[in-house]
């Protein structure tokens, strides 16, 4: 099961930090020289936040998201504003329990589903103990050493 736990709200005044931003796609292949390639500086809050009253980080528990590059411990930017469609990924309310999920809609059926083969979706027979909370706009993990 992916339960998420709030733990923070996106400032709405940030610090004036800015990282710089590369004008040409990142190759993970042969190196390529990218000094000359800054494009202008930013911070992470124009690339991840669209909304900043609205947004929110949560931190994620379990592995039912795996498949969709969660993992237990990442941080996850959802927006409370966005709407959410089907296949969205989003924060949900069901039966009082927030949940982590990809929003399916099929068959006339609503779906909560994991993103992990070794769990079954979560079909939704009664809309009042559903809440979508959020919509999960962007993931931050830490990359694990070789």
């Amino acid at each position: 099961m992916n339960n998420v736990s709030l733990i923070a709200r996106v400032r709405l005044d940030p610090p004036t930090v800015s990282l710089p931003i590369f004008s040409s796609t990142l190759s993970c292949g042969f190196p390529s020289p990218a000094e000359d390639l800054i494009e202008e500086m930013s911070s992470l809050d124009d690339i991840a936040v669209t909304n900043p009253p609205a947004t929110y980080l949560v931190r994620s528990a379990g592995d039912s998201m795996i498949d969709a590059g969660i993992y237990e411990g990442d941080v996850i930017v959802v927006d409370r504003s966005k709407k959410a469609v089907n296949r969205s990924i989003v924060v949900a309310i069901h039966e009082g329990e927030f949940v982590c999920k990809r929003l399916l809609f099929a068959d006339g059926n609503v779906l909560l589903c994991p993103e992990n083969k070794r769990y079954t979706p979560i079909v939704v027979r009664d809309m009042d103990a559903l809440v979508i909370w959020g919509v999960c706009t962007f993931n931050l993990h830490k990359l694990s050493p070789v």
